[in-house]
Formats: C-alpha cells, sequence, structure tokens
C-alpha cells in the first residue's frame, strides 16, 4: 500500500490494513492525532523529536497576476505553516539515493 498523495482516507485504511484497528477507531486516531497538531501550532512553533518542526509564518497582503490575463489582483494576508525536517530524516533520505 503505496501512494503518492496522503489522505486522510488513507492512513485510515493503512492502519486498519496493517495494525489491524477497525476503520472507526483508525479514523478516531488520525483525527485527534492532526487535532493535537492545529493546537499546538497554533501556539507558533510544534517540535517533533526526530521528525522536525512546524512553525506559524505570517503572510502580508501582495499583489498577485493572473498568467492568463495578466490582471493584477490582491492575494489577502493569512497564516501559512512550514515545516523543516530534522537532521535525522534528512539523512535517511540522503542514504536512500546513495
Amino acid at each position: 500500500m503505496k501512494q503518492d498523495n496522503l489522505t486522510k482516507k488513507y492512513l485510515i485504511k493503512y492502519l486498519n490494513y496493517k495494525l489491524g484497528y477497525s476503520l472507526n477507531f483508525s479514523k478516531k486516531l488520525i483525527n485527534d492525532l492532526i487535532k493535537i497538531l492545529i493546537e499546538n501550532i497554533k501556539d507558533g512553533r510544534l517540535n517533533l523529536k526526530n521528525i522536525g518542526s512546524f512553525k506559524l509564518i505570517y503572510k502580508k497582503d501582495r499583489v498577485g497576476r493572473n498568467p492568463k490575463t495578466m490582471e493584477n489582483f490582491v492575494i489577502s494576508s493569512r497564516r501559512s505553516v512550514s515545516f523543516t525536517p530534522s537532521k535525522k530524516i534528512l539523512q535517511h533520505l540522503d542514504s536512500i539515493h546513495e
């Protein structure tokens, strides 16, 4: 079971298939994990040991352009999340391609 895009549905089915959890329990696990991540990222930063860190960043208003019509428009300010992987994950990924 390998997939290009990870979705909640895929993760739920994977937990069901790999660990034998029921679909309802798997769904609750994934939803609770997402809630925990969101609550901790709201505080500005979340560090997961040996995985990486999530950081809340603020983007200001800026002017964008529709490439088809060349029409300018304002992209509103918003919050975004940046992820920086840990050194351990980067080393593991580098070793795969060698």
